[in-house]
């Protein structure tokens, strides 16, 4: 019963030390894969936080679009009449050039200035 029990012990013993090896070889595989998913889950802060910069930076753009936009549908009207005005301009001096008289309205700007004296 002795030699039983000694052989009991031994077989118990040895399965300790392969559930030990066991155990042992799963911890170092767990942790492991706990360093792979911290420095993902690190990798991914840091993602998520340059993201949120740019997506910041690229709300901050379209804003300036948007306030550029407005302004130049606020003013199309007096914009619209100065580059008339400017044609206008363009042309009247391109007759000039072109040998056009405009002796009249010279006359009338000269004649009210010295009918005042």
């Amino acid at each position: 019963e002795e030699k039983e029990a000694q052989k009991d012990y031994e077989t118990m013993m040895q399965e300790s030390a392969e559930k030990r090896a066991a155990d042992s070889k799963s911890l170092t595989q767990k942790e492991g894969v706990k360093a792979d998913t911290e420095a993902e889950l690190q990798a991914q802060t840091e993602g998520k936080a340059a993201a949120g910069k740019e997506l910041m930076a690229t709300m901050q753009y379209i804003a300036s679009l948007h306030a550029e936009c407005d302004w130049l549908v606020q003013y199309y009207d007096v914009r619209k009449e100065a580059r008339a005005g400017e044609v206008d301009s363009i042309q009247k001096a391109k007759a000039v050039l072109s040998g056009a008289n405009f002796a009249l309205v010279q006359i009338r700007a000269h004649s009210f200035l010295r009918g005042s004296a």
